[in-house]
């Protein structure tokens, strides 16, 4: 393990070191320093969206907390929202009313709330306009926070002619890496029949579909055998969706493994890994001073050869004392990553491509040798 700085590391002293120097220059007392320092919370967010009859032109948030203002907007399962609040303040907000503009869908239906930031502080909500630049979603483990519920219109007693989920039975706990059972009971309201597509999400994500048909008024329970695989660990909502209606509950998914990342080659040109990670993120590889290149993009669970090209402008020699590093993030922001912790420590391997290189020689030489001695003893 490295005990070297990373260029987060370095970026945050020389950010601290200028704090210091404006908070002497100002003189400021020293019990103000923490706040100058920016020392406090990333951003958080909570928000309780409880199913509810509407007239199709607004839908009321029970309750929205946010650490630092912005917006709550109303999905219905595709990529454009088809509602947004006005600019709320930062602290907690109750009966939150967001209406419908004029040409929009109705409210109804299935519908999400996800609560976003004002990344811009112009308190107006420009995510989509701005192809996700401004305004981002706030986070928890990763994933947007978010709400769903059933919204019905005022009078009548279904939206729709949908299924409705009955009940779901799938297990508290699961691993990253586990095919679990998930059984439902669904239910067709109406006089005819009908079929229809069940969904299984975790996470917002859809992880398994089934068609069901059902006579009027029957009922049936419906299996899944729901793959785990690839889904970030920590507690997730499991639901059971049909057209417009479901049914969540809670699961706590562990990360199967423990986190970790192995150097299996080497050049002056690339590097190749095994890694295991429990977010989406990526993988650097450094030396003292600079990032010299990352991976792409990678989905929590364990991935085999992740080649990392190095920098056209970076100058490796074999005997460098090179890290890998495995980060949380996106790998073209590499700024705002953070290195990904096991026991407190950051998951990352020191090498040098010489050392990597006589290590594969060594190995190759002991499989020549054993295919030799095989060889020898026959006849």
């Amino acid at each position: 393990m490295s005990s070297r700085p990373t260029f987060g590391t370095i970026k945050r002293v020389v950010a601290v070191l200028i704090a210091i120097t404006v908070v002497l220059a100002a003189g400021i007392v020293v019990g103000q320093a923490p706040a100058i320092f920016g020392v406090e919370e990333d951003s958080e967010a909570t928000i309780a969206f409880e199913d509810q009859q509407t007239d199709g032109t607004n839908v009321t948030i029970d309750e929205v907390s946010l650490s630092d203002g912005g917006f709550v907007v109303i999905t219905d399962g595709g990529n454009e929202p088809i509602a947004a609040s006005e600019y709320l303040d930062r602290g907690t907000h109750q009966n939150v009313t967001i209406e419908r503009s004029e040409g929009d869908p109705e409210l109804v239906g299935q519908l999400t709330a996800t609560v976003h930031q004002d990344t811009d502080d112009d308190e107006t909500y420009t995510y989509e306009e701005t192809d996700g630049e401004e305004d981002l979603p706030y986070l928890e483990g990763g994933y947007p926070v978010s709400d769903t519920a059933t919204v019905t219109a005022t009078g009548n007693e279904a939206v729709s002619d949908s299924f409705t989920v009955e009940s779901v039975d799938a297990p508290a706990t699961a691993t990253t890496d586990q095919t679990i059972e998930v059984d439902a009971e669904i239910r067709n309201p109406t006089d005819f029949d009908q079929q229809q597509n069940i969904e299984v999400r975790i996470g917002g994500s859809v992880i398994e579909r089934q068609v069901l048909e059902l006579g009027g008024g029957d009922s049936s329970e419906v299996t899944f055998e729901v793959d785990t695989t690839g889904t970030s660990p920590g507690t997730r909502i499991l639901g059971v969706y049909t057209e417009d209606h479901g049914e969540l509950q809670e699961i706590e998914l562990e990360f199967h493994t423990d986190p970790s990342v192995t150097v299996v080659d080497a050049s002056e040109d690339e590097v190749t890994v095994d890694v295991a990670t429990p977010e989406s993120g990526f993988v650097a590889v450094e030396d003292d001073e600079e990032v010299l290149g990352t991976s792409g993009e990678l989905e929590a669970g364990e991935h085999d050869n992740v080649t990392v090209e190095f920098d056209e402008n970076a100058t490796v020699d074999e005997d460098d004392e090179l890290t890998v590093v495995v980060y949380g993030g996106d790998p073209a922001d590499v700024e705002a990553a953070s290195p990904i912790e096991h026991e407190g420590e950051s998951v990352e391997e020191t090498f040098t491509v010489a050392d990597v290189r006589a290590e594969a020689d060594a190995e190759d030489g002991a499989d020549e040798n054993g295919e030799s001695g095989e060889g020898d003893g026959e006849g």
